[in-house]
């Protein structure tokens, strides 16, 4: 699978965006002529190389004549039908349309198609959505996966006004997306640039795993003082894990509470929704014996788990990092044993078996019946997993 990581470090807009997918290996010519299908006479297109920081990025512009239309959702969603692009491209592109359509009448208290796009219905930002629909289209990317976003802050103009960073549609269209606020103070993220990442992205955090085929850097604006003010998109094939996906590990170190709270903390973290919860002896300060609470947690379960640990257990701190997690694809087989049916869980990897392991609760449950060692009934389902489940 051909995967795309937007990183989003300063930030996202669309001209970025569409500048890095050049920069990555989309042809100048490919774009200028799928968008000439849109039958925009008055927009002129260009892509330079230039610097931001020392480092190498493609300027995307769109250069508009006399353009002072405020275009419904209805008119820009017509201007994309009736060109002749493919249909893959034209559905993206309204996908994106409707995601921010959505985003501004909520903000307006309107219906979506009352709404009327000021900025967002300008020729160039027609251009940068269809133009994000065609990169990922041309450069044959499947999946999608964003970094977390850093918005911004302080004020930007805008039609209505001076509004606060991030700008009302960008808030709403990044809810319960991973963002953060560094750098300065101004828009790093705009309404367009949002609504391209949410739509398009599978998932939000660390880099996925796979092999970096090419990667390209799109220029904003402004070449900001303390950054290298470019959007950095990074292409390749996913790895062959069958799962591949960032988890948060959550540690705490504790030396002051009991051994049987800390197992039912962990009992609790793993009816929570864990993905997994492990209690690690150590010796602490002036070698007093305690505990490393470890949890591993996904993106969605983060802040539920690290509230449970401080309700759960006497810590005062908690430390929080991703990590990547691989796992292979797992099956269940029955299979009979001379004390009965056991279940094997079976990992596989591109359809190749890996390993086998008989599950623990069948096997215990067969020798409390059947009153023989529990060693005696995990070798007899290992042996019949060994010969193949027969």
């Amino acid at each position: 699978m051909k995967v795309a990581y937007l990183d989003c470090f300063s930030g996202i807009a669309g001209d970025m965006l569409v500048g890095a997918l050049l920069d990555a290996g989309l042809p100048f010519e490919t774009l200028n002529s799928e968008i000439a299908k849109l039958g925009l006479k008055e927009v002129t297109l260009s892509a330079e190389p230039t610097k931001r920081k020392g480092i190498t990025g493609t300027d995307f512009k769109v250069a508009v004549g006399h353009d002072h239309h405020h275009r419904s959702l209805t008119t820009i969603e017509k201007i994309i039908n009736e060109s002749t692009l493919d249909e893959p491209i034209k559905q993206t592109a309204i996908r994106i349309f409707r995601r921010l359509g959505e985003a501004e009448a909520g903000v307006h208290g309107v219906d979506i198609e009352k709404v009327h796009f000021h900025e967002v219905g300008a020729l160039d930002a027609i251009v940068d959505i269809v133009g994000a629909a065609i990169g990922f289209h041309h450069l044959g990317i499947e999946r999608v996966v964003c970094s977390p976003i850093n918005v911004g802050s302080g004020t930007v103009k805008a039609a209505h006004g001076v509004m606060p960073v991030p700008a009302p549609a960008t808030a709403t269209l990044l809810t319960g997306v991973p963002t953060y606020v560094d750098g300065p103070a101004m828009e790093l993220t705009t309404p367009t640039g949002a609504a391209i990442a949410v739509t398009m992205s599978a998932s939000f955090g660390s880099m996925p795993a796979m092999a970096v085929s090419s990667i390209g850097y799109g220029a904003g604006d402004n070449d900001l003082k303390d950054r290298a003010n470019v959007l950095r998109v990074l292409i390749g094939e996913a790895s062959s894990a069958t799962e591949s996906t960032e988890v948060w590990v959550i540690e705490a170190n504790i030396d002051d509470m009991s051994p049987q709270i800390a197992g039912y903390a962990r009992e609790r973290l793993l009816a929570a929704g864990a993905l997994d919860a492990t209690l690690t002896p150590v010796f602490m300060k002036k070698d007093r014996p305690g505990y490393t609470l470890s949890v591993l947690a996904s993106l969605q379960t983060r802040e539920a788990l690290a509230d449970l640990i401080f309700t759960e257990t006497t810590t005062l701190g908690v430390r929080m990092y991703s990590a990547q997690r691989r796992v292979l694809e797992r099956t269940w087989q029955t299979v009979e044993t001379p004390y009965g049916p056991v279940r094997l869980k079976i990992g596989t990897q591109n359809g190749v078996v890996k390993t086998v392991t008989p599950e623990y609760e069948d096997c215990k449950k067969l020798a409390l019946e059947k009153g023989v060692p529990l060693k005696d009934v995990l070798a007899a389902a290992s042996d019949v997993a060994h010969r193949g489940g027969r």
